[in-house]
């Protein structure tokens, strides 16, 4: 855990940032210190985040937007820009998926996840990046990934596609960006025990059959992806660039054991 203070001084966007990791991620670096920018197509998830936030203390403002409208990135960014004075972390957070077979996929279906994960990703980095490049202050870059970019997933091709494509796009800015100031990483979490997961082990036999594939017997917990996080983010890890820190309990290691 970082102490109070180590992100003083800094603004954090943070997507995906009303629910789930995006939101433990923004509580934490509020905790620490930075001001947050919450982002997230569902307005009421934002508030209630916010109010969290600033009933623990922190500065916490919102800009509901989809990530796949370009347009409404830019006017994100804009906005807490004109609120802020600046913008010096990025954690891309906002996600989409469902499970499909790879035969039963539509058009329509590949580019809303795509659309959300990669294309999102891209325009909101491509949007801070700038603000942080014309700052000439550096800054960091954080996305969300899974470990299915690399293993491959089976029902889950739209979002394997575009994770892939996320982490070909962190370490690619990571090296192209570097004498910017700016650092760009990914963290992979393991099943983590959020809203949206919940129903995925609401079956006792389903639940029994996850925890098999994780060597530490558990899921995560939003907190414990938070931490790595904020790490990430830190001065601490100022010499960590291009990376993909894996926070899973083991999980994707025993898939080439199966």
């Amino acid at each position: 855990m970082l102490k109070e203070g180590t992100f003083e001084g800094k603004v954090a966007v943070v997507t995906g940032g009303g629910t789930g990791i995006g939101r433990a991620i923004a509580s934490e670096l509020s905790r620490t210190g930075a001001s947050v920018a919450l982002v997230s197509r569902k307005a009421e998830h934002l508030e209630e985040a916010a109010l969290a936030i600033r009933g623990a203390g922190g500065e916490a403002r919102t800009f509901p937007t989809d990530v796949r409208q370009p347009d409404q990135v830019e006017a994100m960014v804009k906005g807490v820009k004109e609120s802020f004075g600046h913008i010096d972390i990025l954690v891309n957070a906002a996600a989409g998926n469902f499970i499909v077979d790879s035969d039963k996929l539509s058009v329509n279906g590949w580019n809303a996840v795509v659309g959300s994960v990669l294309n999102g990703t891209f325009y909101c980095t491509r949007a801070c990046g700038l603000e942080m490049i014309g700052q000439g202050t550096g800054g960091k870059i954080l996305s969300i990934v899974a470990s299915y970019a690399w293993t491959g997933g089976p029902r889950t091709l739209h979002s394997v596609a575009a994770k892939a494509g996320v982490v070909a796009l962190t370490r690619t800015l990571a090296v192209e960006w570097a004498k910017h100031g700016i650092r760009v990483n990914a963290l992979c979490p393991g099943p983590t025990d959020t809203e949206g997961a919940r129903p995925l082990w609401a079956d006792p036999a389903a639940r029994e059959r996850l925890l098999q594939n994780i060597p530490v017997g558990r899921f995560g917990n939003v907190l414990e992806v938070a931490h790595a996080a904020s790490y990430l983010l830190s001065p601490y890890a100022d010499f960590v660039n291009g990376e993909v820190l894996v926070i899973d309990g083991g999980e994707w290691l025993g898939k080439g054991l199966a």
